[in-house]
């Protein structure tokens, strides 16, 4: 079971977000929290897998609710017009970013992907968190540049891929490989970029191709 927290300060929507995930099977929600501060104290008292907090909260928000977390995966509730929380959140590394719209399907598989040690973004937070990068340039734009040469032909190109917010099996069906494979190219790509997921190497690829 993956044992879960959810931090909102909005009831409706922590029993929407209860109900949803624990009609999967295999996420249990053991603690709930109205803000930041209560979330930190729930996950001190219980062992806490997954930490699904809201960004804007009373008292602590989600980010620096995040940063206190120790061992926890943590996925952000945004919307649209949060630009400068979801840029924050981005460059202090997280485990994903879901929408409050988002489908019931697409809630629980980003439960399961921080949970199996992976980012997950969904493609309309990824599209907006894309937009947010600011064009870069001088010596930000060529670090980013030196960065990215120490990939291999294939290797870039699976980056090019994953930087368009595709899952890993839509990257092997598009690169005409397996969904192992991808995986491992993944892992190498992040390990050689010294990125913590696959948000942070977006986004340094858009680094390098902003205008100088």
């Amino acid at each position: 079971m993956i044992r879960t927290l959810i931090a909102d300060d909005e009831p409706l929507i922590t029993a929407g977000i209860r109900t949803v995930l624990e009609s999967a099977g295999d996420i249990e929600v053991v603690a709930v929290a109205g803000d930041g501060r209560e979330a930190v104290r729930a996950a001190q008292r219980h062992r806490i897998d997954v930490a699904l907090l809201d960004i804007a909260m009373p008292v602590m928000n989600g980010l620096a609710a995040a940063a206190e977390l120790k061992g926890p995966r943590v996925v952000f509730l945004t919307a649209f017009g949060d630009e400068d929380n979801v840029r924050r959140a981005v460059r202090q590394g997280v485990s994903g970013f879901v929408l409050k719209t988002c489908t019931p399907d697409e809630l629980i598989g980003a439960v399961r992907a921080a949970h199996a040690g992976h980012a997950y973004l969904s493609p309309a937070v990824a599209r907006q968190v894309l937009d947010l990068a600011a064009p870069v340039a001088g010596e930000r734009e060529r670090d980013a540049a030196d960065r990215l040469a120490t990939l291999t032909a294939r290797e870039a190109d699976i980056l090019a891929l994953v930087a368009q917010g595709l899952s890993n099996a839509e990257v092997a069906r598009h690169a005409h490989m397996t969904e192992a494979s991808v995986k491992t190219y993944v892992s190498r790509i992040l390990a050689k970029l010294n990125c913590a997921n696959r948000v942070q190497a977006a986004l340094l690829l858009r680094d390098a191709r902003s205008p100088g």
